[in-house]
């Protein structure tokens, strides 16, 4: 699907390009952003610096699920020998380190989790870096366009080709007029 949308980026920057009497020579660069985060040292610290967090949550969720195995297992042998009321106590207690597993995954690594935050926290001064030095680069050496070759998308674009504006205008030019009214 990525290299779908390359190609078709690819393409347009070509049809683009060859327009030549309409918008004149494009200068048209590209970056790999894997190969940026993989060899911009900022980038690698953060990125070590979250992995180990991260490794150091992975252990005590280790610890905690060896914990619950062998709750488990002290349940089973012991099932012979336990009253039905202790075998009850027993497993709410295995439901609740079960839950309180989910739970601490779900801390650590769920949609709103600490790795999630740390990971803005470690990575967005690097990415913003390195968005600022693409910009430079784009003004300083004339460049048109910029584009990302693993994500597919416009990194940098010369202002006057954007159409937002123009977009906008004739949206509202086709926009029914309001009636006053409930």
């Amino acid at each position: 699907m990525i290299k779908a949308r390359n190609v078709l980026i690819v393409i347009a920057a070509f049809v683009l390009s060859s327009a030549a009497g309409a918008f004149a020579q494009l200068k048209i660069g590209y970056i790999n952003s894997e190969k940026v985060l993989q060899n911009y040292q900022a980038a690698i610290d953060a990125s070590k610096k979250l992995e180990a967090e991260s490794n150091k949550w992975g252990q005590e969720l280790q610890k905690m699920q060896q914990q619950f195995k062998d709750s488990q297992e002290k349940l089973q042998q012991q099932s012979l020998l336990l009253s039905d009321a202790k075998k009850k106590e027993k497993t709410q207690e295995i439901e609740a380190l079960y839950l309180k597993i989910q739970q601490y995954q779900n801390e650590k690594w769920g949609q709103q989790g600490e790795y999630f935050k740390r990971q803005q926290e470690l990575m967005g001064p690097v990415i913003q870096t390195i968005n600022e030095t693409i910009h430079k680069i784009g003004k300083d050496e004339g460049f048109d366009y910029i584009f990302d070759t693993i994500a597919g998308n416009v990194l940098y674009a010369k202002d006057k080709y954007d159409l937002t504006d123009k977009l906008l205008e004739e949206l509202k030019k086709n926009q029914p007029a309001k009636t006053s009214g409930k």
